[in-house]
């Protein structure tokens, strides 16, 4: 297999509803303790600017591909 199929491959097994559903509840856990311990003064005092409402988004951005990436590349060393 060449390596723009794997990475086709990569990205079909990555949108699958086990993978998504299991990243998305990773993100939402992780995401949120991470959010908390970084922004939590901010969130607490409703202070959060713009930027820093994009720093919250990448926080939950991070875990959700950190878990894509691992759970394709558990299934693909499966098969």
């Amino acid at each position: 297999m060449n390596p723009p199929e794997a990475n086709k491959h990569f990205f079909v097994i990555a949108r699958s509803r086990v993978v998504v559903v299991s990243a998305v509840k990773v993100a939402l856990f992780v995401g949120t303790m991470l959010a908390l311990i970084n922004h939590g003064d901010k969130i607490m005092a409703l202070s959060l600017s713009a930027h820093d409402w994009f720093k919250v988004g990448l926080t939950y951005l991070v875990p959700y591909g950190v878990s894509t990436w691992s759970a394709v590349k558990a299934i693909k060393s499966r098969a």
